[in-house]
């Protein structure tokens, strides 16, 4: 059931919007060089605040282990100096990508003298909704300054005081660079009511992205009046052909399930061709690294730990040490099972056949498709994005990782001469 909006929580969302407007119009006429030297501003306001962030993020780690968050929840809340380094890193490298703003998307002329361009623009004020991971707070804050757009942030009650201290840091290193503070906003309370006004803040919020649990996203799919630009599960498969070479099979299976499992570019579930030479050896590995396999009885004959598999685990995003394991006939019935479990977010074949891995790129429907490499890439700093403001598994605007291009929209600039239509 929804919440119900309190007359004070729409007023708060309406006039943070309204704020966020009026920051939109000045960003969405900044130049790239300012913008970059606010986020490279911004990433060493966070490198001073490490202490402040840390002591936060304890507080915040206590809270959730008292309240009962899973392992893989206070993993993805958990930060550390490796991870602020992270945070910091990742906005240098934002502030270094090249501006999508004022980009000619295309250019042509017509018989009457008319000049037509295409030219990149943000979308304006963009709502993030997420859960968990306090790094989205400076991920999304960059990404949506360096595309021109205004961003009001609702993070989760079980990190609040971390995103608090990152926030804080971010506006920081606005001031100094004399970007409006107003750019990057985080709403400052935990009721669950602001989602709703979110989510309803049409005219004042252009497009909402959430980021967390299937329960989050499906609500917001459910009841926006906005745009939404959003995954709903990371239901990723890894299938191993025949013709894989063994080593690397088993080095991806074991990376692609194993290396962060809450994250959602971890692989579910894993693809076996029967005909590949010996799978008995990838599921010895993932037991051993602390996996718990399920799947039928074919594959529970190849190793004792193999439990049984039920109906749901085929369509399960486990976010922890779980794998579904199933053999099938080559490539087709790959694909067969893809197309009936996946979630359209991430898939990889692991194969030295190069035209099976046509087969599989061009045959399977995701927003990401990969030969001979672990699901765990599904990432936009891994694609060379900087960061990433979320997964899109949608087929209109923008699809897969979403950075900056995915923050922008278009318009038609006409240019004439004095034409007049007859």
């Amino acid at each position: 059931m929804a919440d119900i909006d309190t007359p004070d929580t729409q007023l708060l969302i309406a006039d943070m919007g309204r704020r966020a407007r009026a920051a939109a119009t000045v960003l969405a006429a900044m130049p790239s060089p300012a913008k970059a030297a606010a986020l490279r501003a911004a990433a060493a306001a966070i490198r001073a605040a490490e202490g402040a962030i840390l002591a936060a993020n304890a507080e915040d780690m206590a809270a959730g282990r008292a309240n009962g968050l899973t392992d893989a929840l206070l993993d993805r809340l958990l930060l550390d100096a490796k991870r602020i380094e992270g945070m910091a890193s990742g906005i240098e490298a934002v502030a270094g990508l090249e501006d999508p703003v004022g980009a000619v998307i295309d250019e042509r002329s017509r018989p009457n003298g008319l000049v037509l361009k295409r030219v990149r623009v943000p979308i304006g004020v963009i709502g993030i909704i997420y859960e968990s991971r306090p790094n989205v707070t400076a991920d999304a804050g960059a990404l949506c300054l360096m595309s021109g757009n205004a961003a009001i942030l609702r993070g989760g009650s079980e990190a609040i005081r971390s995103n608090r201290e990152i926030h804080a840091a971010l506006v920081q290193g606005l001031a100094q660079a004399d970007v409006p503070a107003d750019a990057i906003q985080l709403v400052p309370v935990t009721d669950r009511a602001a989602v709703g006004a979110m989510l309803t803040a049409e005219g004042l919020i252009d497009m909402v992205v959430p980021r967390g649990g299937k329960s989050l996203v499906a609500r917001v799919q459910a009841e926006a009046r906005v745009p939404v630009l959003a995954h709903l599960d990371g239901i990723n498969h890894t299938y191993i052909d025949r013709a894989a070479a063994p080593a690397m099979a088993l080095a991806l299976a074991v990376n692609a399930k194993m290396r962060r499992t809450g994250i959602c570019g971890a692989t579910e579930t894993l693809l076996i061709d029967r005909g590949f030479v010996d799978p008995k050896p990838i599921l010895v590995a993932l037991a051993e690294a602390g996996c718990e396999l399920r799947g039928d009885a074919e594959v529970q004959a190849l190793d004792p730990r193999v439990q049984l598999a039920n109906d749901e685990d085929w369509d399960t995003e486990y976010l922890e040490a779980i794998l579904s394991v199933k053999l099938v006939d080559g490539v087709e019935e790959a694909m067969v099972h893809i197309a009936a479990h996946s979630s359209h977010h991430t898939d990889a074949i692991v194969t030295e056949d190069a035209e099976t891995a046509v087969r599989f790129l061009t045959g399977v429907d995701s927003a990401i498709v990969m030969w001979n490499a672990s699901t765990q890439f599904a990432d936009g700093g891994e694609f060379g994005l900087g960061a990433e403001i979320g997964i899109s598994t949608g087929r209109l605007h923008a699809r897969g990782p979403v950075a900056l291009e995915g923050l922008t929209t278009y318009k038609w600039l006409v240019l004439g001469t004095g034409q007049a239509r007859p």
